[in-house]
């Protein structure tokens, strides 16, 4: 719960209004595991917001470590669904990608999460729950919204674990800390953007109109270009950033033609693309291109002016990787 929710929840067990904040503390800051821990408020509010609420946290299912340490964690929704989460230490960095929906329904035809359709929208406390269940908890530094699901398909939820992360009141964590990765849902983009002052990266994978459509069924709602006008409008020349996530798969949209749309579509935008390999799921069409190609790809876009990055793969063995989060398995075993 928000702050505000929690004035509510004080209005409604007949509480002092403080005691939202009280409570805040003991959930966000303490993080307490029960709320008779919580001692600063009176045995019969500890009784009463016993006999009505809980706390919410689920410890995850299964673990899966890696070979280069990427662990990935398996929790069931309270609507009896499955998620994965990925945490990836990197030196004094410590990473967790969380997902936002049990599945997903935006179709990405490269993408194993997409295959199992969505099956419902994470709460906001399904969310928070991620961060504050999983062993390494205390040492993570950074949180990606990369996880299964569409972040902005989710918003109002998705909003409320970001209010709840970086207020005073909840973790205090700067925004910086925190990217958000989205197809380009570009009715929910702007209220994104004015809500809050997190890093955004849009998954982009094809420059030109057509062919995205062919491999992500968004373009043809929300074409790219809408999103890339949106942006445009705003600034990241400060600390927050805008980057574009584009898997590389060979003989699809890593020509000469490609690069030179890109430059065009994202021309006026202080942007980096992050060029991700394309990581194999089953009866796919696709492939990646060879270190050579992808290295190649980097250095002609960096050296038309536009920062590129390769994203080192993690957990690929454990099917951590950027697009192999999947628990259709796991729904199949438990229906």
């Amino acid at each position: 719960m928000t702050l505000s929710d929690l004035q509510k929840v004080c209005e409604k067990e007949h509480l002092p209004r403080f005691a939202a904040k009280q409570i805040a503390r003991w959930l966000y800051v303490k993080r307490v595991t029960d709320i008779d821990e919580m001692t600063d408020l009176s045995k019969a509010a500890r009784a009463a917001l016993s006999a009505n609420y809980t706390l919410g946290l689920e410890a995850p299912l299964r673990e899966s470590i890696s070979k280069d340490g990427t662990k990935k964690y398996l929790f069931r929704t309270r609507q009896g669904e499955y998620i994965e989460s990925a945490y990836i230490p990197d030196g004094e960095r410590a990473t967790l990608c969380v997902s936002s929906q049990a599945g997903c329904r935006m179709g990405c035809r490269f993408c194993a999460t997409a295959r199992q359709g969505l099956q419902h929208s994470l709460s906001a406390g399904e969310i928070i729950n991620q961060i504050f269940s999983i062993p390494d908890s205390e040492r993570l530094t950074n949180l990606v919204f990369m996880g299964m699901g569409e972040p902005l398909d989710n918003t109002s939820n998705v909003l409320a674990a970001i209010e709840i992360i970086t207020s005073s009141w909840g973790m205090a964590w700067s925004p910086t800390r925190i990217t958000l990765s989205t197809a380009g849902v570009a009715k929910e983009l702007e209220h994104f953007l004015n809500s809050t002052k997190v890093h955004l990266a849009v998954s982009l994978h094809n420059p030109f109109h057509e062919e995205r459509a062919e491999i992500m069924p968004i373009e043809k709602a929300y074409p790219i270009r809408e999103v890339t006008d949106i942006l445009r409008r705003y600034d990241f020349t400060g600390q927050r950033r805008v980057s574009f996530e584009y898997i590389v798969m060979e003989g699809l949209n890593d020509s000469p033609k490609h690069i030179k749309e890109l430059c065009r579509l994202l021309d006026g935008i202080k942007c980096r693309i992050n060029l991700i390999r394309f990581h194999k799921i089953p009866d796919s069409p696709y492939f990646s291109p060879s270190d050579e190609k992808m290295t190649a790809f980097r250095d002609t876009l960096s050296a038309k002016g536009i920062q590129t990055t390769i994203r080192a793969s993690r957990g690929e063995d454990i099917k951590a990787a950027c697009g192999l989060l999947s628990t259709a398995e796991q729904n199949k075993e438990n229906a």
